[in-house]
Order: structure tokens, then sequence, then C-alpha cells
């Protein structure tokens, strides 16, 4: 990926918490590019810090960070440099924006939703009122919600309905990144389906760039151009969607895809033994060692960081045997 294709580029990108039991390494030394255009889906077990990750990335931090470190750069500049105002008036919301888990936390009761998908176009493009409220209802109409609905609450409307107008909302600045967090783990099955259809839709006719965090690794499989497998804190496989969903090549990576059920094949899905490890003291060596049924010697002595064929992957296996790093 060219400087110029590159949207998003973090660099050992680090996310330390202070808790009563200790430090909690959420994110811990993580790379990873995204492309103009793209979609990349961040996969992992619950507690492993895909949503820390987009956290740090968008900077709504709480109070207890005791290390958040590295470089982050949007279309080429750092914004781990620019200072908290600046940040917040220049990228998030402007450039980049996030769909959270649980859209009905994010709206507020006692304000029309219309009210509050403009909102951001009064903040950060100086709109008049007027204007806002066009451009939401054009936002509105996009993401499939019904324009009279802009003058209704957040209570009034369906699960879907709020997950959309939440979609709405994070896209009319139109910036070229945005996060969604499980954007539809709380919905029915065919409710998410439209979803996905909105959203590849979306990044069709707006040219925006997604990241979607998620465990459901069926649902993902509808827009990801590429996959990041996250465990422990960091990541530990980076593929093409193509490759990725026949192919992995980290051994988690391995067992999450067999754990899924398969509809055309007979083989019962299995699951993955053991727990993951303590963030407040990960392991020295593979975070994923004790877990891994292909796991010898060195996994527990060396973290490994490879690349291979530009897909990246952390695993001695691939060294093991003889797959140049």
């Amino acid at each position: 990926m060219t400087e110029k294709e590159t949207l998003l580029s973090i660099e050992d990108l680090r996310l330390y918490f202070r808790t009563t039991q200790g430090i909690v390494q959420a994110v811990d030394s993580v790379d990873l590019k995204l492309g103009v255009n793209e979609a990349m889906v961040i996969l992992g077990e619950s507690g492993c810090g895909k949503t820390s990750l987009s956290r740090a990335v968008l900077r709504l931090l709480p109070n207890n960070v005791d290390t958040y470190s590295g470089s982050i750069y949007l279309e080429g500049e750092n914004t781990m440099e620019m200072a908290d105002e600046a940040f917040r008036r220049q990228i998030r919301w402007f450039k980049m924006s996030l769909v959270p888990q649980a859209a009905m936390n994010a709206l507020n009761p006692v304000l029309k939703v219309g009210d509050q998908v403009a909102e951001p176009l009064i903040v950060h493009h100086r709109a008049e009122k007027e204007d806002a409220r066009n451009q939401a209802a054009w936002m509105f109409e996009k993401v499939g919600v019904p324009v009279d609905f802009l003058d209704r609450y957040a209570f009034e409307l369906s699960g879907g309905m709020r997950q959309r107008v939440a979609l709405a909302m994070a896209l009319i600045t139109l910036p070229p990144l945005v996060f969604l967090d499980e954007p539809t783990s709380a919905l029915d099955v065919l409710t998410q389906a439209n979803i996905f259809n909105v959203l590849k839709e979306i990044k069709q006719e707006l040219a925006v760039s997604f990241i979607l965090i998620t465990h459901d690794i069926a649902t993902s499989s509808e827009l990801a151009d590429r996959v990041a497998v996250m465990y422990a804190g960091q990541i530990v496989e980076v593929n093409t969607a193509r490759s990725f969903f026949t192919d992995p090549l980290h051994p988690y990576a391995k067992l999450l895809m067999a754990s899924v059920p398969k509809l055309k094949v007979e083989q019962e899905p299995t699951f993955i033994t053991g727990q993951p490890p303590s963030l407040i003291n990960p392991p020295s060596g593979c975070r994923f060692a004790d877990r891994c049924p292909s796991a010898f010697d060195r996994c527990s002595e060396e973290p490994p960081v490879f690349l291979v064929d530009g897909q990246q992957v952390r695993c001695w296996l691939y060294r093991a045997k003889g797959v140049r790093a």
C-alpha cells in the first residue's frame, strides 16, 4: 500500500490503564494500515482490546490512562502530536467518527434525533441550523430513515432505526473514516442484513473507509476488504478478506474460523480451550501459546512479529517451516 493509498497508519500504538490490580495493557504495540475507501474488520474475543484500539485512535480516553503512546497518521498527519482542542475541532467527527455499540445510549432522549444528527455540522462546519437540518434529511434518506423521523425522539424508534440514526450522525460531516463498534450486535438477523447493505452502499457512494469492530465472523464477511485479528491486546494477523475466510494464517484465526457453523460442510464447529491471558501480566512470548495446539518451546520465550508475503502474522510456525520473514 503506497503512501497515497493509505488513509490511516498506526505505528507502535500503546494504551495502558491503571486499575487497582495493576496496569492493564489493553492495546500493546499495534501496527496497522487502512487504505482509502477500504473496509477493515477487526475480529477477536471480548476483552481483547478491539474497542480500546478504536478509542485510542479517536482519543476518547477515560481518566485512568497510564500509557498512551505511538503514532497515528491520518491522511499523512500525525494526530498524536495535536493538542486536545485542535484534535476535537479538526479531527474527531470531522475526519473520523464513531457508530457506538448501543445506539440508545449514544442518543440524547430529550432531543429530537434530527437535531442531534445536524449538530456536528453546526459545530464543525459552522452551518446554519436550517441548512444543517436539510443536510440531515438528505443523510436520513441515504441510510434508509424516513425524513419525517427528524422530529422524533430516540425512544420512539426501533433498534434498527436508532442504529441507522447513529450511522447518519457519524456520516453527516462526510468524514473519510468511520469506526463501527459492534453496530448490529443487538439487532435481529434481517435488520443486521439491512444495515450491512446500507453500509456497502454508503462505502461505494461516499467513498468512506470503515473499521468494523466485532466478534461476529459471519456478519463481518459482508463488508470486509481486509481482516485484522486481535488477541490479548495485539494484532496477530492482517489478511485480505478472501484469503482469511478461506485460509487464515495464525493458529488463533484458524480456530476462530473452525468455531463458525458451516451450512454446506458436514463438520461440527469446535471451540478454543482455555482462557485468554491476563493483560496485567501478559506472557513474555506469544500470548496465544498456552492455548495453541501447535505451540513449541520458542513460542513461550520470544514474541514473534513477521510479515509473510504482504500478510502480517505473529507466529513462530512460519519461521519454523522455512517461510521467509
